[in-house]
């Protein structure tokens, strides 16, 4: 494990997955889409495992035989319908509070680098709480590009005014370690999340951390943060 900046200014998190346990709403979106066109509702494991890659990757859990174009034609629907649920049953992961508290306690400022879009990103922060407590928020559609392109992550640290070099990035995807990386922040993968099937160990973090109390601990070992 590399060793922690000496000075830690700031951290920025990928959203779903990381900080919010946003799964069991979008796969109620998807159920009940299947239950509109009568298709088949798939296992909640195989959908709760993609959703970090955005709708389209949750259709194909349920529309994927039909192709493609089937799968597109879906998407409007979807996000309408995880629109009316978004927030019911969103809650940050067990620790995450605390930490984030900690974070804010010692000056260390935070900020979320998502690919979710915009208009979602910001009413899912209203709806649980979270709306202007970020230092920075930066979506999926915020820039032309979105991660594991490290521009976005680079665009969160000027707005959060902090020092990539001096800032660490964490996520649960390949992506996010890519897109952190590539921008200068030390890495951190976490085995809390979605995954997307991967093995967190395999993505070449700075660390990988099982849970949001183990990461808080390792900020006060390594005196990060008081």
């Amino acid at each position: 494990m590399k060793p922690l900046p000496l000075t830690l200014e700031g951290v920025l998190f990928d959203l779903d997955g990381t900080l919010l346990d946003s799964a069991p709403d979008l796969y109620a979106a998807l159920k009940r889409q299947c239950e509109e066109e009568g298709a088949p509702v798939p296992p909640y494991a195989p959908v709760r495992e993609v959703v970090s890659r955005g709708a389209r990757a949750v259709l194909r859990c349920a529309f994927g035989q039909l192709g493609e174009p089937a799968v597109e034609a879906r998407v409007d629907r979807y996000l309408e319908l995880y629109g009316a649920v978004m927030g019911q049953a969103t809650r940050p992961f067990e620790g995450i509070e605390p930490m984030l508290d900690q974070l804010e306690a010692a000056g260390v400022r935070w900020g979320i680098v998502t690919n979710k879009a915009g208009f979602l990103t910001d009413e899912l922060l209203r709806r649980i709480g979270w709306a202007g407590r970020a230092s920075a928020v930066v979506s999926g559609d915020t820039l032309p590009v979105k991660k594991p392109d490290p521009a976005p992550v680079r665009l969160a640290c000027e707005r959060a005014g902090i020092d990539p070099i001096r800032s660490l990035f964490v996520g649960d995807d390949r992506r996010d370690v890519m897109a952190g990386a590539a921008a200068g922040l030390y890495t951190v993968a976490v085995a809390w999340g979605y995954l997307d099937g991967g093995d967190p160990h395999e993505w070449n973090a700075d660390a990988v951390l099982d849970t949001p109390d183990q990461f808080a601990r390792w900020l006060r070992r390594g005196q990060a943060v008081a």
